[in-house]
């Protein structure tokens, strides 16, 4: 998947060649099928827990719906915080996950055919006025479930994390300098970003072995320093 884009970053950047050599073939994953109202709420779920809690938790929320695949809108505003709140979402996630559904009947939050046509910049202007929503969490929504290609978290642990590995680092790159450097990346900063989260598995250096695992996880190492969106 996504020949073209890792063809790019070959040429464009030495780091790139290096690192692609050692991960092999892009496996980035789309969720096409997730409307934005879903995945900003399976994100907010997600924010400072670990991916099986986070699971068990959605899981919960889920079966308080037991007719549909996934609640609308309406019925999750007609869902009490307090009932939020006993399948093991916070206070502040509740008021969140309220706030989403919200936005999304005032059309705030878009369809995902509304989505599909609008620019990186507006969806992050938009989105990021939700309650619990920050820069981070639509970064992920525009990667994993609109499937954009250019889009470089510079502020994602894991993304700093990755680059400093493969560059032999000692101190996290700051985002203004991953910025920088990425530029060379575009169009295809997304397909980089992956990779860069892939450089974490590694032990001290992309001059390394990858350590032997299972699966490729598709998306961000799920620690609380990579979370730096709360609840507003």
């Amino acid at each position: 998947m996504h020949l073209k884009a890792v063809r790019h970053l070959r040429r464009s950047d030495p780091l790139m060649e290096k690192l692609i050599a050692l991960v092999g073939p892009c496996r980035l994953d789309v969720s096409l099928e997730r409307s934005p109202f879903q995945a900003l709420v399976t994100a907010v779920a997600h924010q400072q827990l670990t991916g099986r809690v986070a699971e068990v938790i959605l899981g919960r929320f889920l079966a308080l719906f037991p007719r549909r695949a996934f609640p609308s809108p309406a019925q999750v505003l007609d869902t009490s915080a307090e009932v939020l709140r006993s399948v093991g979402f916070s206070e502040a996630k509740a008021r969140a996950i309220h706030d989403i559904a919200l936005k999304t009947m005032e059309g705030v939050v878009p369809s995902s055919k509304e989505a599909q046509a609008l620019e990186d910049a507006e969806i992050i202007e938009r989105l990021t006025t939700v309650r619990g929503v920050g820069r981070w969490t639509v970064e992920m929504f525009l990667i994993f479930t609109l499937g954009r290609l250019d889009v470089l978290p510079v502020d994602d642990f894991g993304v700093r994390k990755g680059f400093a590995v493969v560059e032999g680092l000692k101190k996290l790159p700051k985002p203004k300098a991953l910025q920088s450097r990425g530029e060379r990346w575009a169009p295809y900063r997304s397909v980089a970003a992956w990779y860069l989260w892939r450089a974490t598995e590694f032990k001290s250096s992309a001059s390394t072995t990858p350590k032997r695992r299972s699966p490729v996880r598709r998306g961000p190492r799920r620690k609380k320093a990579a979370r730096p969106n709360t609840a507003k």
